[in-house]
């Protein structure tokens, strides 16, 4: 049985945070006057709306990416493992040691390239993931500068007196 929440009498306090992701729900458990002098509040509510938009889909890129690593990670760790089984194979094999030895660091040699190139293909899909989340993120907060001018009107005829 859900427990009944204590009414504090401030509206923030008091709020139902399970309806955030509907923001309309959300914003209207506040009571907004429906008119601000000067103010489009309707404006300004739908502009933090589309942040809130903007944010979660930023966050499900960056999260899409994190599991294109990981999963990336993965692979190469069994690539890893089916290599090292190869070269404890090809080690166990007698031979004279100088053609050993050459053996062996051409095996390291090859590791380390083949690290290399799979670091950086782990930090380029770190980077576009990232690249695409601030691009989401830099164009939102464009548009919301825009929308925040937009939502202030002049007050008692001041653009007028402003254009004199």
């Amino acid at each position: 049985m859900a427990k009944a929440k204590a009414k504090t009498g401030n509206p923030f306090l008091d709020a139902d945070l399970g309806n955030i992701m509907d923001f309309g729900k959300f914003a209207g458990q506040f009571k907004f006057p429906v008119e601000l002098p000067g103010v489009d509040t309707t404006a300004l509510i739908e502009s933090q709306r589309r942040n809130i938009e903007a944010i979660t889909t930023a966050n499900q890129v960056a999260f899409a990416g994190a599991q294109a690593i990981v999963q990336r990670q993965a692979e190469i760790l069994s690539e890893t493992l089916d290599g090292t089984t190869k070269a404890v194979q090809a080690f166990s094999k007698t031979g004279k040691p100088e053609d050993i030895w050459a053996q062996q660091a051409d095996l390291v040699k090859e590791a380390y390239a083949h690290g290399l190139s799979n670091l950086r293909e782990l930090t380029e899909l770190s980077a576009k993931a990232g690249a695409q989340a601030a691009e989401l993120l830099s164009h939102r907060v464009t548009d919301g500068l825009d929308e925040l001018k937009g939502a202030f009107k002049p007050v008692n005829g001041g653009a007028e007196k402003a254009a004199q």
